[in-house]
């Protein structure tokens, strides 16, 4: 027995079980219609699919240079649509986009930052301050106490002031 079926055959097969259900009401105009669809059908079905050619990958274009986009410390410019974030995170998940295809998207390095370095200095000072990143027992020193004061203290003033204010409470250059 041959596992190929005539399309017509098939369609007729099928239109006879449809009509043979006791909860299908038609009318005999109905059948010749219900007859082509099912017809049509069958053969969209059974002729092979052509391939669609592959896509090129699509060149996107950055909105900024590499260097515009790290040129301040406050903020990362983004390539996609060229504005200021504190961090690209969110920003990327909500075109879609994880920070390594951003990274691959732009032909950017694997150290590429998703984080402005102020905010991240900033988020770095209030978790020493509070304590986190130090084993059990240890006591929080008192330069980190201080820092954490200080880039408070300076908050309001922008955050550059309140890295220096940090810099200069860890003793640490405010020009390394």
């Amino acid at each position: 027995m041959s596992t190929e079926y005539n399309s017509v055959e098939l369609a007729t097969e099928l239109t006879i079980a449809w009509l043979g259900n006791p909860n299908t009401r038609t009318s005999a105009d109905d059948v010749p219609g219900f007859l082509k669809s099912m017809h049509d059908a069958v053969s969209k079905l059974s002729t092979p699919v052509a391939e669609e050619p592959e896509q090129p990958a699509q060149e996107h274009m950055a909105a900024v240079s590499v260097r515009k986009s790290l040129s301040s410390p406050d903020h990362i410019i983004s390539m996609i649509d060229g504005k200021p974030y504190k961090t690209l995170r969110r920003h990327l998940t909500t075109n879609g986009l994880t920070p390594e295809e951003y990274r691959e998207r732009f032909n950017l390095k694997a150290d590429y930052p998703m984080v402005a370095a102020t905010y991240s200095e900033a988020r770095r000072a209030m978790a020493k301050s509070i304590g986190l990143g130090r084993k059990a027992g240890q006591k929080v020193e008192k330069k980190v106490e201080k820092a954490a004061d200080a880039v408070t203290k300076t908050a309001r003033k922008g955050s550059k002031a309140a890295l220096d204010a940090a810099k200069q409470a860890l003793g640490t250059d405010s020009g390394e």
